[in-house]
């Protein structure tokens, strides 16, 4: 991954693996990237995408459609994100379906893109999710490195320590963890934390904060179903409340 001046903007150009078995879809999608300059490597299966993981070329983000044949976005999902932590992944889904969406989200995704794909949407997506792993911290001032009864946040390495033992997060999970322990105690709307860690305008999309909240809860909290540190305010969002 690395930086391309466009006159005054800066675009994230990345090695992008696309996993997508419509042929027209997959070549559309794949010249839609280069031509904002990024290198494509197209599998048009879930076994292919995999091969080309195991292969050691590691690309910078994944694109994923969910109706896949063989081995659906789904399972491919939820191996990726078991062996390579801080992938990225964005998923493609040919509906708007929630059940769909939200299962995605749940195996791993850090974001969706509903078909018939923008190609504008797409790279604002890309780049909103890149950026998650660039090292960006939370807007609002806080101490390099805090401890919260037994996890341990270090703002500047970005590691996380629960009990002493590393926490592996993907990005996403670890900018939504910063921007929520930046202001203990105070509550922060689906809408604010959408638009600080997923960059969206679209506020509707709440289903991204809520499936992320659930799988930061699986590692760091002792008991995901009795949250201490990432706790649900009922009406208004969450709050960072360590005891």
């Amino acid at each position: 991954m690395h930086l391309l001046l466009r006159g005054p903007i800066i675009t994230l150009v990345a090695h992008v693996l696309l996993i997508e078995d419509d042929p027209a879809v997959r070549e559309g999608m794949r010249l839609a990237l280069g031509r904002n300059q990024h290198q494509v490597s197209a599998a048009d299966s879930g076994e292919v995408g995999l091969q080309l993981l195991a292969t050691g070329d590691l690309p910078d983000i994944v694109v994923l459609d969910l109706m896949l044949p063989g081995i659906n976005g789904f399972e491919v999902c939820r191996r990726v994100r078991s062996t390579y932590d801080d992938l990225p992944i964005i998923m493609l889904t040919a509906r708007s379906d929630d059940f769909d969406i939200v299962a995605g989200l749940e195996a791993g995704a850090d974001d969706y893109v509903v078909k018939p794909v923008e190609p504008r949407v797409l790279e604002a997506r890309i780049s909103a999710v890149l950026r998650r792993g660039g090292g960006t911290q939370p807007a609002k001032p806080a101490a390099n490195d805090s401890q919260y009864g037994g996890l341990e946040i270090d703002r500047m390495a970005l590691t996380v320590r629960r009990g002493g033992t590393p926490v592996s997060l993907t990005p996403t999970e670890l900018k939504l963890l910063l921007e929520l322990s930046s202001s203990p105690g105070q509550v922060l709307s689906r809408e604010q934390l959408l638009r600080a860690v997923w960059e969206h305008d679209y506020l509707g999309d709440s289903r991204l904060v809520d499936a992320c909240v659930q799988r930061l809860r699986a590692k760091i909290e002792t008991d995901p179903a009795k949250p201490v540190y990432v706790q649900t305010v009922r009406g208004f969002g969450y709050r960072f409340g360590p005891v």
